[in-house]
């Protein structure tokens, strides 16, 4: 399975047990394969960089740098084509959407409202973190 996580998913995911972490340990462990870009890599450093994350970043004993990179040499990274305006209300959200189809993806797993409230983006459905779990589960 082909997914792409928003940078929260991501960060989560790096940061906490939970979730999130539990796609992060699958497709270590080659049961899924996990897209990103160079954009979100760029945002999930600079998510990383908010003073609220600085504690448990320290704690993860990696910094910032080795958990950005940690994640990049886990996805594979695909080079987006620019896609028309979509999430009007956060442009930022349409960086997830043109790595997804990028990649080809089968799903998007993520936390943002505005991403979860589109549903999905040509055939690529978005869920939560939660909900891709509980379907691997059954």
């Amino acid at each position: 399975m082909r997914l792409v996580l928003d940078t929260n998913i991501v960060a989560s995911g790096l940061l906490w047990d939970g979730t999130p972490a539990r796609i992060i340990d699958s497709a270590q462990a080659g049961a899924i394969e996990i897209y990103t870009s160079r954009i979100l890599l760029a945002e999930l450093t600079r998510i990383l960089k908010r003073a609220k994350f600085a504690k448990v970043v320290a704690a993860s004993g990696l910094g910032i740098e080795g958990l950005v990179l940690g994640y990049a040499e886990l996805a594979l990274i695909v080079e987006p084509l620019p896609i028309p305006p979509t999430i009007i209300a956060d442009p930022d959200d349409d960086h997830v959407l043109a790595c997804a189809l990028a990649a080809q993806a089968d799903l998007i797993v993520s936390g943002d409202k505005h991403l979860l409230d589109l549903g999905a983006f040509q055939n690529i459905e978005i869920i939560t973190a939660a909900k891709y779990v509980e379907q691997i589960a059954k």
